[in-house]
């Protein structure tokens, strides 16, 4: 490495873990991924899988490391309790979980929590994406963080004022395998193009109708026994209507933000949600979701006090 890292920082799912060595600007010196997330760290040890990955990128004993998502669970390495909302980024930030019994400086970033009656949410892993968004310090602010449990946040001055999920991703997956539209898309769905014109139609009938899916969903099948709606069309009927229906019901319960929407994503995500907000008139600036959790981990690690402040 030609610079001496400041943090090892990492992102650590369910199935899947990312790994970065940065320094002080948080700039990458070194990367890893691999699939040991939580359910393969809970049998090999968190330790030993954390000082594995370490070790490959060189990183020398007394570094020290933040780490954000489901490592912090309740099923996790330890728990990190949730911060209730309504909360300012930093203060969450600041809520670091120390890992005790090791030699190195080990934290982990909390969760959040949404405690209201009719409304009850958590999140982990999404808050340092948020802090790491690049969201102006003042004024009212509207994030999308697509993924299998969509999220949407809403900010003001800094302040989270409450969020929501939408498991879109999740509801495409148990649809296309468990249920009657398996028989319209196939055994393997295709890759949905947001240039599909199918994608489209569907994003807008649900945009349209303010978010109204399910009685949609069989339209999708007669469909292709009625007008020859091929599996590649029918995948993107469903991306798209799945979709339209988030982003209208987001839009219903957040109401309009005289800023653009902050579409936190990467890749095929990042493109079809971008051209469903467009169909849906709403103006948005990308954030790359990768560039998002590691600025976001690397705030993490200045607020509680692991390295010094940007320069």
């Amino acid at each position: 490495m030609s610079a001496a890292p400041a943090v090892a920082a990492l992102d650590w799912g369910t199935t899947r873990l990312r790994a970065w060595l940065l320094d002080g600007t948080g700039k990458v010196l070194a990367e890893r991924r691999g699939d040991d997330g939580l359910i393969t760290a809970r049998e090999k040890g968190f330790a030993t899988v954390l000082e594995g990955h370490l070790g490959a990128m060189g990183a020398p004993d007394t570094l020290p490391v933040i780490i954000c998502g489901m490592a912090g669970s309740r099923q996790g390495w330890i728990e990190a309790p949730y911060v209730t909302v309504p909360a300012p980024i930093g203060a969450i930030l600041r809520g670091a979980a120390r890992v005790e019994g090791s030699s190195r400086d080990i934290r982990i970033v909390p969760g959040l929590a949404q405690r209201l009656t009719e409304a009850p949410d958590v999140m982990r892993g999404e808050e340092t994406q948020l802090a790491g968004a690049g969201l102006p310090a003042k004024g009212r602010h509207l994030v999308c963080m697509p993924g299998t449990h969509s999220k949407w946040v809403a900010v003001a001055d800094g302040t989270v004022e409450g969020f929501g999920t939408w498991p879109t991703g999740e509801l495409f997956s148990v649809l296309a395998t468990h249920s009657i539209l398996k028989h319209s898309l196939g055994e393997r769905p295709a890759p949905v193009s947001a240039d599909s014109r199918f994608f489209r139609q569907w994003c807008e009938r649900a945009l349209g109708e303010g978010g109204d899916v399910t009685s949609k969903l069989f339209a999708i099948r007669a469909a292709g026994l009625l007008q020859d709606l091929q599996p590649d069309e029918a995948a993107a009927a469903l991306s798209g209507l799945l979709i339209g229906g988030e982003i209208a019901s987001a839009r219903r319960r957040y109401g309009a933000s005289e800023a653009p929407v902050a579409l936190v994503a990467s890749g095929a995500l990042a493109t079809l949600y971008g051209a469903a907000l467009g169909f849906a008139g709403l103006a948005f600036r990308a954030v790359d979701a990768d560039e998002a959790v590691r600025a976001g981990l690397v705030e993490a690690a200045r607020e509680n006090g692991m390295i010094g402040g940007a320069s």
